[in-house]
C-alpha cells in the first residue's frame, strides 16, 4: 500500500532545506581564494561585521557613525598589520597604536624603521568614540575634527599617508607601498572583494586604510550605558551635554571622579564622551614652548604651543600623556593642572583660570 506524505512535513522540510540553502556559505571567497590567504593570514570564514551602531546619548545629540564597507575594512586591517609596508619590514601601523593599548603605545615616543624614534606620543586610536561619527573633512565637513596631534591631515587618507612616508615612522613612498602590496599574494584576493579587482593602486591602499580608520571607536562602556538611561543638560556647546546626576551604577568615588570630570575638564574634553568641544588648546605646558603644535602648521600666533584636544575614552590604558609623553601617569597630569600650569600669552580660558584656582 502506497503511503502518502502528509503536506505538512514536506512544506517543513522545504522550509528547513531553504534554511539551510540560504544559510549556507562555506566560502566568503572562492575555495583557491580561502587556501591561498590560509597560507599568510589568519582571517575568519566570514569577515567581522564592521557596522556601528552608536550608544542612544550620543545619538541624540547629532553624533552618527558613517557607513564602513566591510570588505574595504577587512583590506584596510591586514595593511594596518602589515610589516612589509615598512623600509625594513619591522614597523607596521600596530607597532605604534597597540589594541591592547587602545591603539596607544606605552614608550613616550615610538620606534620606527631603523630604531628611529618618533617626535611625539602616539595618539590613542581608542580614546574616539568613532572617527567616522565627526573625524574628516571628507565626511563631515570644515568643521570635522582632523588628525595629528597637530591637526595637519584633514582625512583619514591624509594621516595614513603621513604615518606610512614619515621617515621616523615607516619610511616608506606610496609608490613603494603598492607595489609591496601588489608583490604579496594574499593581497589580490582581498582587493578583489574590496574592490572588484586585484589591481593595486596608492588611492585605493589608502582608501581601504580609511575605511578599517572610520571604523574605528569605543562606545560600549560602563559610562555609556549610564548615560542611557540619565537626563543630560546641554552645557551650550554643539553636540555636547553634561550628566550632573549621579549615575545609578557609578561607585560613590566614580560619582566624586564624574562631578570633578564635568566642574574642570568637559568644557574642553566633552561632558559625554563623545566630539571633543575644542578642536586645539594651550594647555600651559610650557610658557616657551620648543614645539609649536597646531601653531608650527598654520603660522598663526594664538595657535602657537596648541594642540589636538582628545576625548579621553580608555584614558587608564594609555600613558604616558600629552603629546610629548612627559607624565608617565594619571596622577602626574592631574598634578600638573593642580600645580603645574605655566602661563602663556595664548593660554586656553579655563586654564588661566586653573593657574590660580586648585581644583583638587
Amino acid at each position: 500500500m502506497k503511503k502518502h506524505v502528509p503536506i505538512i512535513s514536506l512544506f517543513a522540510l522545504f522550509l528547513l532545506l531553504g534554511a539551510c540553502k540560504s544559510d549556507f556559505n562555506y566560502f566568503y571567497y572562492s575555495k583557491e581564494e580561502t587556501e591561498l590567504l590560509s597560507q599568510y593570514l589568519n582571517l575568519p570564514e566570514i569577515p567581522d561585521d564592521y557596522t556601528v551602531t552608536f550608544p542612544a546619548h550620543l545619538s541624540n545629540v547629532g553624533l552618527f557613525p558613517r557607513a564602513v564597507e566591510r570588505d574595504k575594512a577587512v583590506l584596510g586591517r591586514v595593511i594596518f598589520y602589515d610589516k612589509k609596508l615598512s623600509k625594513d619590514g619591522t614597523v607596521s601601523c600596530a607597532s605604534c597604536h597597540k589594541q591592547a593599548l587602545a591603539f596607544s603605545d606605552n614608550k613616550v615616543f615610538s620606534e620606527g624603521v631603523y630604531d628611529r624614534s618618533t617626535t611625539r606620543n602616539s595618539f590613542a586610536l581608542g580614546s574616539v568614540a568613532n572617527f567616522s561619527a565627526y573625524y574628516g573633512t571628507d565626511l563631515n565637513g570644515f568643521n570635522a575634527i582632523r588628525f595629528f596631534w597637530d591637526n595637519r591631515a584633514e582625512t583619514a587618507a591624509d594621516q595614513s599617508r603621513g604615518s606610512m612616508t614619515n621617515a621616523q615612522e615607516m619610511d616608506m613612498s606610496m609608490q613603494e607601498i603598492a607595489a609591496m602590496v601588489e608583490s604579496q599574494p594574499y593581497y589580490a584576493p582581498l582587493f578583489n572583494k574590496a574592490f572588484g579587482s586585484p589591481v593595486v593602486t596608492e588611492d585605493l591602499v589608502l582608501e581601504a586604510i580609511s575605511n578599517f580608520v572610520n571604523a574605528m571607536g569605543s562606545f560600549q562602556s560602563e559610562f555609556d550605558a549610564e548615560a542611557n538611561q540619565s537626563d543630560p543638560t546641554p552645557d551650550g556647546n554643539f553636540g555636547n551635554t553634561v550628566y550632573h546626576s549621579n549615575f545609578s551604577g557609578f561607585t560613590s568615588a566614580e560619582n566624586r571622579g564624574k562631578y570633578l570630570y564635568n566642574a574642570n575638564c568637559s568644557s574642553c574634553h566633552s561632558g559625554n564622551m563623545g566630539r571633543p568641544v575644542l578642536q586645539l588648546a594651550n594647555n600651559g605646558l610650557e610658557s616657551n614652548p620648543i614645539d609649536l603644535g597646531v601653531g608650527g602648521i598654520t603660522g598663526v600666533n594664538s595657535e602657537k604651543g596648541a594642540f589636538k584636544v582628545p576625548t579621553l575614552r580608555n584614558i587608564a590604558l594609555t600613558a604616558p600623556y600629552m603629546h610629548d609623553g612627559r607624565f608617565a601617569n594619571l596622577e602626574e597630569v592631574l598634578e600638573f593642572y593642580n600645580s603645574g600650569i605655566q602661563n602663556h600669552p595664548y593660554l586656553h580660558v579655563p586654564n588661566r583660570i586653573q593657574v590660580c584656582h586648585t581644583f583638587l
